[in-house]
């Protein structure tokens, strides 16, 4: 038996977290002297105050320490437990990597500020077209490329031939961080029976819209869209129905993202 320094000594935990694991349950000396109220470990106590350790450098909280050496003895419980904490790390590192890259965004915009892009914004009329379109709720924003894919397999196994480019209408009222309401379409030929949730119809024409062109990644589409805020309301126009957006070139036609090239489109009235 080992005095809780010398114990201290040999497993590299300091008396502190040993007390603590003690005061917790997680780890009570092996026995205590009534008189004295000395702590004594035993060699065979290692082998758990390493697991204890190993877990808590893991992320594990204590409450969940305590259920895993609890399960210890129960291998499905005690894989379970390890295998939903896997899962959970695997999600902050997913969300870590989502703030590095809009953290590394930033620095590159801050170091760009002086040489921003000018975007030009032009007014068009937009006509009336025959498509073929889906449109779904989908989680976020970024999603939308599958419902390109459902599209594109639909055309694909109907042999419908295409009249490119396709675009996407958005048709929230507003921006939302989940659930978006997008539909995506694609010019055809004919008009044609709808199709479950493949519709065949006519695009209303819009007498004025908005339009500007995003050249680069997809990561430029959001200062076009401060650019175009502010093109909006020195010009004396107002945003009046859905936005849309056409990918003229995109990683469907092009290898870098440097080569995409975006058309942004908001339909607008003068004030």
């Amino acid at each position: 038996m080992f005095k809780i320094g010398d114990f201290s000594k040999l497993t590299l935990v300091s008396v502190r977290m040993l007390r603590y694991y003690d005061e917790l349950g997680l780890l009570k000396p092996a026995q205590v002297d009534s008189f004295t109220g000395y702590r004594y470990y035993s060699a065979k106590q290692i082998s758990s105050l390493n697991k204890i350790v190993k877990l808590r450098d893991m992320g594990f909280l204590i409450a969940e320490i305590a259920e895993i050496l609890e399960a210890s003895n129960n291998h499905q419980r005690l894989l379970l437990k390890l295998e939903e904490k896997q899962k959970q790390i695997q999600q902050n590192i997913s969300h870590e990597n989502e703030k590095l890259n809009k953290l590394e965004q930033m620095i590159v915009s801050i170091g760009m500020e002086s040489v921003s892009m000018n975007y030009e914004v032009t007014i068009k009329t937009k006509p009336s077209c025959k498509v073929v379109s889906l449109r779904e709720i989908i989680p976020q924003y970024d999603m939308e490329g599958q419902l390109w894919m459902k599209l594109g397999g639909f055309m694909e196994e109907q042999k419908l031939p295409c009249i490119p480019p396709g675009f996407a209408i958005y048709h929230d009222m507003e921006y939302k961080e989940s659930d978006v309401d997008v539909e995506v379409a694609i010019g055809v030929e004919n008009i044609l029976e709808d199709q479950g949730v493949f519709k065949f119809r006519e695009t209303e024409a819009v007498p004025s819209m908005a339009s500007m062109m995003v050249p680069g990644p997809f990561e430029n589409i959001a200062p076009a869209y401060n650019a175009l805020a502010e093109w909006v309301e020195k010009n004396e126009y107002k945003i009046d129905g859905a936005a849309r957006q056409i990918c003229h070139k995109g990683p469907w036609n092009e290898n870098s993202s440097e080569n995409y090239l975006t058309e942004v489109m908001f339909p607008v009235h003068k004030r």
